[in-house]
């Protein structure tokens, strides 16, 4: 389904994603992780052809994501706001992207149906602009605007942001039947690892722009491995944090103890 390679993309002097050769099969569902910088998002970017590579491409179905646009007929993605169109309703909206991909209004109305709990009666007949929908509401609008035209592949930056738990736990359960029912691959990336390893039967972790580990997760198994590499982030982000510290208090003991000696000298 996805080859990358040799892929690299940099900002200045930081290398924001430098990964030789990884590959998603079809129907995979894979989790990206990582921290804040890690990447994620810029993979995304590449991956959609909205950034332009330094080196190196990205292949989906054997098609070169930025010489031909054909890979976009099986492809939905939401990755923020920006992809919306937010002058236009919901409504508008999603027939709007179902005239895109060739579906009529009536059709567009059925493949609506099994996002109804997702909505909860907040998205649909509301009589209002997207842009005046909260932050939870975009979220929904994008990712289901990105499921519509039921595409072979799915990419979703961050889709547990902005939503309550109860619509949390239905995008996990939307997502791992859609995967079941069409044999789609999907990728989404999180912050939240109980989320991504809930859904997810493979994950990547990309750390510095490198796919450092590929985890295959078989009830829950990657988690511990998961947490293990962040709590030890978290501990060495401490230590320098009381490194600094004690160096900080150092220093301004040192001062004072200065301070001291020249007022007794001059006394």
């Amino acid at each position: 389904m996805i080859r990358i390679n040799n892929l690299q993309k940099n900002f200045g002097t930081k290398k924001a994603v430098d990964i030789e050769n990884y590959t998603i099969g079809q129907g995979d569902m894979l989790g990206l992780v990582g921290n804040n910088g890690a990447g994620k998002t810029t993979l995304f970017r590449l991956i959609l052809d909205l950034l332009q590579a330094d080196r190196g491409n990205v292949t989906i179905n054997d098609i070169d994501v930025s010489k031909s646009e054909d890979w976009k007929n099986f492809t939905g993605a939401f990755i923020d706001d920006g992809f919306l169109i937010d002058y236009l309703t919901p409504e508008e909206y999603f027939y709007f992207i179902g005239k895109m991909y060739g579906l009529k209004k009536e059709e567009v109305d059925e493949r609506l149906l099994p996002f109804e709990r997702l909505m909860s009666g907040e998205v649909i007949g509301q009589k209002k602009l997207i842009r005046n929908y909260s932050a939870g509401n975009k979220q929904k609008i994008g990712i289901i605007s990105a499921m519509l035209h039921h595409p072979q592949l799915l990419i979703l930056d961050e889709p547990f942001n902005f939503l309550d738990p109860s619509s949390q736990s239905v995008i996990k359960h939307l997502l791992k039947r859609y995967n079941e029912e069409h044999g789609a691959t999907v990728i989404i990336s999180s912050h939240n690892l109980n989320h991504t390893v809930d859904v997810c039967p493979r994950i990547a972790l990309l750390e510095n722009g490198v796919i450092i580990r590929d985890i295959r997760n078989e009830n829950n198994s990657a988690e511990q491995e998961l947490e293990a590499y962040f709590n030890v982030g978290v501990e060495e982000e401490a230590v320098v944090e009381e490194t600094v510290e004690e160096e900080a208090v150092e220093e301004i003991t040192e001062k004072e103890e200065k301070t001291v000696e020249e007022k007794n000298a001059e006394a």
